[in-house]
């Protein structure tokens, strides 16, 4: 029988390894998983917690959901890549299948959520040229301050967080950072004729769970038309059910002349993502203009129709907004001076913390693992909670008795 004892040691030494032969561009909390299924995962030592992260929302079926699994077995043990330089007989049913379950003319597979955002840049300054007719490299893209889409040079020159962006530079030009949730400052920035694509987290994840007023999608989207401007909506994290509807977007009716999605496309087995766009705009881009060895790949289709399917069988958007919405009222329920604020949409929520006595996010984090339940904090004063989807009530009030005790304790 294995004793505590060596398995706490298994753990250390599996710490010991990353940070010897590892680059240190993460700081993950101090805790080793094996195994996961459904809204939980368990560590080396053999203790089980409730997975509030998702992997950043790639999770939301639940982990190791059987339908998506099989799926991916199946297809590995016949064939896994092909690359696109010949057909293979999965993609073409994934591309009819995700672009009638999102409504769009056609797609373009990759792999990773920053793969897809540069996609759609690459789209959007292909679509500037040959049909806005924008004059050559003057295409312009605006972004908004806050944002999160991802850690290649083009996207982190996007950004304004210094965390990402600082000691990178030089920067790709012809971006325009424009203030979240202000319209003002959109209208004026697409006074300039030579705007290409307005690109835009629905709510703004790794800013803190950022909810924009109501409407802001759906005025922004106008702006965008009357511009004739493309609307780029960044649904990495938003997407797929998260927030208690299919898309985020879907809350103010808006459609994306380019959608991004990733993450939860694949249900976290295996890495996925997809721009999706009508004819006009997806079709400005000819055979060796832009691909990925990978993209497409028959294990990748395969998978990705499987955890589509998941979403729909099982209803997850509704469980979400009705699993959501539970949860920020019972939170809301929590009497601590240290909580500053609850907000979120669907299962997509923070809490920021009111910074007292030197007690950080990470703190209370550390605090919550200990007692079983993992999130992890942004912006040092920020706790996001995005578990699985497929999450009941009684688990529900479980994580809130959790997150309750933990937080009290560091009022005591």
């Amino acid at each position: 029988m294995v004793t505590l004892a060596v398995r706490k040691n298994k753990a250390g030494r599996v710490i010991e390894l990353e940070h010897q032969y590892g680059a240190h561009n993460y700081h993950p909390l101090p805790v080793v998983l094996e195994r996961g299924e459904g809204v939980h995962v368990w560590d080396v030592e053999g203790k089980q917690y409730y997975d509030f992260l998702s992997a950043y929302s790639a999770v939301n079926q639940g982990h190791c959901h059987p339908k998506i699994v099989d799926a991916l077995i199946s297809q590995a043990k016949k064939l896994t890549l092909t690359s696109r330089a010949f057909y293979n007989d999965s993609l073409g049913e994934y591309e009819q299948f995700i672009t009638s379950f999102f409504k769009y003319d056609k797609v373009l597979p990759m792999n990773t959520g920053a793969e897809a955002v540069e996609t759609a840049i690459k789209l959007c300054r292909k679509w500037a040229y040959l049909v806005k007719n924008i004059p050559e490299n003057k295409a312009k893209i605006i972004a908004c301050e806050g944002n999160f889409h991802g850690r290649t040079t083009t996207i982190i020159s996007m950004s304004n967080d210094p965390d990402s962006r600082k000691d990178y530079g030089p920067y790709t030009p012809g971006i325009e950072l424009v203030p979240y949730n202000n319209l003002d400052a959109l209208r004026k920035a697409l006074e300039d004729p030579n705007v290409a694509g307005f690109l835009v987290e629905p709510i703004q994840g790794e800013a803190g769970v950022v909810v924009p007023d109501e409407g802001y999608l759906k005025a922004a989207s106008e702006l965008c038309k009357e511009s004739n401007v493309l609307f780029i909506a960044d649904e990495v994290q938003t997407g797929i059910a998260r927030t208690g509807a299919l898309l985020a977007c879907d809350h103010e009716n808006v459609r994306p002349d380019v959608l991004i999605l990733g993450k939860a496309l694949s249900g976290g087995v295996y890495p996925i993502s997809a721009v999706l766009a009508d004819n006009p705009i997806m079709l400005c881009i000819k055979p060796n203009e832009h691909g990925s060895t990978f993209g497409g790949n028959p294990l990748a289709a395969r998978v990705a129709i499987a955890a589509l399917e998941v979403v729909a069988d099982e209803n997850l958007s509704e469980n979400a907004a009705q699993m959501g919405e539970l949860f920020r009222n019972e939170l809301n329920k929590i009497t601590s001076e240290r909580i500053e604020l609850i907000r979120g949409r669907g299962l997509l929520n923070a809490i920021v913390i009111k910074p007292m006595k030197g007690i950080t996010a990470w703190d209370i984090c550390l605090a919550l693992k200990d007692n079983g339940l993992l999130a992890k904090p942004t912006h040092d004063h920020i706790i996001r909670f995005a578990p699985p989807l497929i999450i009941t009530k009684e688990q529900i009030l479980e994580a809130v008795d959790i997150i309750k005790r933990t937080i009290k304790g560091f009022d005591k």
